[in-house]
């Protein structure tokens, strides 16, 4: 956590600039150049300026205030980050929270300077340019997008990341870079491009079946892909990429050019159209021009990332046998270890950490891991930190929501776990959450259902006690890549991206109680066929993750027949795979908490 005097002293030396400039406010967006939900530590100006840490959330600084916009995941952890700064929260959604711009004009209305500063690098096009047209109406206000002021004001600024990039082998990428590369010019030419910039990591990462460190828990690497009709060119820092990196680009017709020269590839693309979607190009390369004409159109790419190859569909199979050993030998310990006392929520993080380093392929883990003690499970984001950590007790929820990084595939897995004695409500609130794990993941549904039309059958139990959850229900997850996938989401907010076959999603619902404690229980799935019908063709889930589920805290009779047996019959499979992969000792543990209810 930043010191608040570090804070103030940052804010003084930003205002400074600003008034340098003649601007009246500054706007640190949480993205990078490249529209990363996770960013490399040089771009993490938000954090920087405002002390907040989570993944999302917007700070906006003028000469004489502050503020901080982020979603509901991150409310009382932000408001826990920013206690005793200038910045105020503005939680968003919420009916009395201003717009970024509406404050912007309040908080400015008497001042010298119309202009509002952005780094035009960080901020999308299509945000950029509905921010601009909001701030006119709200007073004339303009934007400028030219300046990065960080550069004059974050003395100790990180620099580019120059980490080694590797070769992401066929076995588990299971369709060769050219392949997909003619697939992706395929999808161009049906929107009217015959090239387009990709900008985010991770869809370039899999488009050429590379990976690297670059982002924190997340296998990418900084760089560009200007896709033409026949052929590719990766502006990338040169020193990344050894011999062998090389020569894989040249065999798959990938030229390299270096990661600054991105401007003048743009301005050199002979092609006569060029797709730039503006939700992911930032801003100032969407305002480069060359002799060709702009497609403004959504890229194909994370549509096509998003429906897994049959080898990348074995890869999440073999890493979740070996993430569900993993989990299993913690479980087991940490039911033995709380007992004694000497436990933290930091201390089991990295015994977690530990055991899944121990499997083969391990290479990170996919996100910091949420551990919540009791009233720290209330806070949806949670991390502990040396400042927050708290002993564990055996009384009460764990909410431990964690995830690895294999080579071939990416795990996200929480659940909650009952360490001692617990109340009625614990046991009811339990009970409500996991119905509607349960109900989602038995579903069968129509191709091509959005999201958003399955998303109320894991609310609908709470619903009816009047409770909800702010946060979505399921996410996609990446191969080896991003745990946090689109384009589909399962979530309340619209989201018209259909769900088919070879999708993979998370089923995590939850309720948080604030100051008591929170609960949520998440597997990754999987989606199959199920059958086809005069009616059309339907599609189920398949849980991909294997752990068993806590049930000492339910109350069995909140749950229907069909709710048990679905439960029931998970915790079978989970035996059945598990137990061939363990002791004798773990498999008699297991059999246990895998007991039929």
């Amino acid at each position: 956590m930043t010191d608040n005097k570090i804070i103030a002293s940052r804010l003084e030396a930003l205002r400074e600039e600003m008034r340098r400039e003649h601007l009246s406010a500054f706007i640190f967006p949480s993205s990078d150049p490249h529209m990363s939900e996770y960013v490399p530590s040089r771009w993490e100006g938000r954090k920087w300026i405002s002390g907040f840490d989570g993944s999302a959330g917007t700070a906006v600084v003028t000469l004489h205030s502050a503020a901080l916009w982020t979603d509901s995941r991150y409310f009382i952890a932000a408001e826990q980050q920013l206690a005793g700064t200038e910045f105020q929260l503005m939680r968003e959604r919420l009916d009395d929270t201003p717009t970024i711009p509406e404050w912007i004009a309040q908080e400015t209305k008497d001042g010298d300077s119309t202009e509002v500063g952005v780094d035009g690098m960080c901020m999308a096009l299509s945000e950029v340019e509905d921010m601009k047209a909001e701030l006119k109406l709200l007073g004339g206000l303009t934007m400028r997008t030219n300046l990065d002021i960080l550069e004059r004001v974050w003395t100790d600024r990180p620099s580019v990341p120059s980490d080694k990039v590797n070769i992401q082998p066929m076995e588990y990428a299971g369709e060769a870079c050219s392949d997909k590369l003619d697939r992706i010019r395929h999808k161009l030419l049906r929107q009217g491009a015959s090239g387009m910039l990709l900008t985010q990591l991770d869809d370039i990462a899999w488009t050429l079946n590379l990976r690297c460190t670059d982002v924190h828990c997340t296998p990418v690497f900084v760089s560009w892909l200007i896709i033409a009709e026949d052929s590719a060119t990766l502006y990338i820092k040169g020193e990344k990429l050894t011999p062998e990196v090389v020569a894989y680009l040249k065999e798959q017709n990938v030229d390299v050019a270096e990661y600054d020269d991105i401007v003048e590839g743009l301005k050199a693309y002979g092609g006569y159209t060029l797709l730039i979607d503006p939700a992911t190009v930032n801003y100032t390369l969407s305002q480069v021009r060359g002799n060709y004409r702009v497609v403004s159109a959504p890229s194909p790419v994370p549509a096509m990332k998003a429906v897994k190859s049959e080898a990348e569909c074995e890869g999440y199979r073999r890493a979740m046998l070996r993430d569900g050993v993993a989990m299993v030998r913690f479980l087991k310990w940490l039911e033995q270890a709380v007992p004694q006392g000497n436990e933290t929520e930091l201390s089991v993080s990295e015994k977690l950490r530990q055991l899944r380093a121990e499997q083969p392929l391990y290479r990170d883990n996919s996100f910091d891991t949420i551990a919540g003690y009791e009233k720290h499970g209330a806070i949806v984001h949670y991390e502990p930190t040396p400042e927050s950590d708290i002993p564990l007790k055996p009384e009460g929820f764990l909410l431990l929501d964690s995830g690895a990084q294999y080579t071939d595939g990416t795990t996200d897995i929480t659940r909650t776990i009952q360490l001692g004695p617990v109340s009625d409500l614990h046991r009811r609130v339990y009970t409500l959450v996991l119905k509607g794990h349960l109900s989602l993941e038995n579903l069968c549904f129509p191709r091509g259902a959005a999201g958003t039309q399955l998303d109320a059958i894991a609310r609908s139990a709470m619903w009816r006690e009047g409770m909800n959850y702010m946060h979505g229900t399921g996410h996609g997850v990446g191969s080896y890549l991003s745990v946090h996938e689109g384009p589909h989401q399962i979530r309340q907010e619209y989201r018209g991206t259909p769900m088919v076959e070879h999708m993979t999603v998370t089923d995590e619902p939850g309720l948080y109680l604030a100051d008591r404690f929170g609960v949520r229980i998440e597997n990754t799935l999987l989606v199959v066929p199920y059958i086809t019908t005069e009616f059309g063709r339907f599609v189920r889930f398949e849980p991909l993750t294997l752990c068993p589920i806590d049930t000492t805290p339910i109350v069995v009779d909140m749950l229907s027949a069909e709710e048990r047996s679905v439960l029931n019959a998970y915790h079978q499979m989970v035996y059945e795979r598990l137990s061939p992969l363990l002791n004798e000792d773990e498999r008699k543990w297991l059999r246990i908490k895998t007991e039929a209810i």
